[in-house]
């Protein structure tokens, strides 16, 4: 894997959790939507939509109860789980549930090393891993001494030492103030991995994302250039999404193109 990109293409994506009484609780009801290799998506909606759920889905932590989930044209399964795995990294709102060895070089290694990889391969991966985030200096350090934002990019450092395709992260800027905001933008920015980034916050979708995807009650209701989307003040109060006072999505800068493979 060369972590330059992968596809990802979800049709008719149906998914349930069981409940008491065998009465299941619907959450994604025909979820449909193709994104390209090197894409940067956000995925907005309100509490409750099935954001969290649809991206669990994406790298077989959760698989579809019907429908299917493809990346890069390899279709989830029992047999392609672990490739899967391999190729689509998730990247928690919380890093302290990413971050669990004594130093921050042995969380950058766990999940390469858990694929096979070891002695000089397994130390490039995670120096290479550590300076595209901005901690080359860090391996040694306890995760507990790092800020939040550090914290943060660590966590990003622990999938791309294994090259993913696809990088998927959750609530990426909560708490973190602007300083490490703008440090995880460029982070982010320069990574050449497809980009997925579920999140309650508009302004970061759109800076770091060119387009966006709504999602309500279990499905999908808007697909399109996300500065549009916020635009869409009918749009956006029919599924409980608001911008911040006094900001104008169409004044606002907003991300670059997206990229291709």
């Amino acid at each position: 894997m060369s972590g330059a990109g992968a596809s990802v293409s979800l049709r008719d994506v149906r998914f349930a959790y069981p409940a008491p009484r065998g009465e299941a609780r619907s959450v994604l009801d025909g979820v449909s939507f193709e994104i390209e290799a090197g894409e940067r998506v956000a995925v907005l909606g309100p509490n409750g939509a099935g954001k969290t759920t649809l991206m669990l889905q994406l790298n077989g932590v959760l698989s579809p109860t019907d429908g299917t989930v493809a990346i890069g044209g390899t279709v989830l399964s029992r047999t392609t789980v672990r490739e899967i795995r391999r190729r689509v990294g998730l990247v928690f709102q919380d890093p302290d549930d990413q971050l669990f060895m004594p130093t921050v070089g042995e969380d950058v290694a766990f999940g390469p090393a858990n694929f096979g990889s070891s002695g000089d391969e397994l130390d490039a991966r995670v120096a290479s891993a550590l300076e595209r985030v901005g901690l080359a200096d860090a391996a040694d350090r306890a995760p507990q001494r790092l800020s939040l934002g550090q914290r943060r990019r660590a966590a990003i450092a622990t999938i791309l030492s294994m090259d993913v395709d696809v990088v998927v992260l959750d609530e990426p800027t909560s708490n973190l103030d602007p300083s490490a905001r703008r440090e995880l933008s460029a982070t982010l920015d320069a990574l050449p991995s497809t980009v997925v980034v579920v999140t309650h916050d508009l302004p970061y979708a759109l800076e770091l994302c060119p387009r966006a995807l709504v999602l309500d009650g279990g499905r999908i209701v808007a697909d399109g250039p996300t500065r549009e989307l916020l635009a869409d003040t009918a749009l956006m109060s029919a599924h409980g999404l608001e911008l911040p006072w006094g900001f104008d999505p169409l004044a606002a800068p907003a991300a670059r193109p997206a990229r291709s493979a």
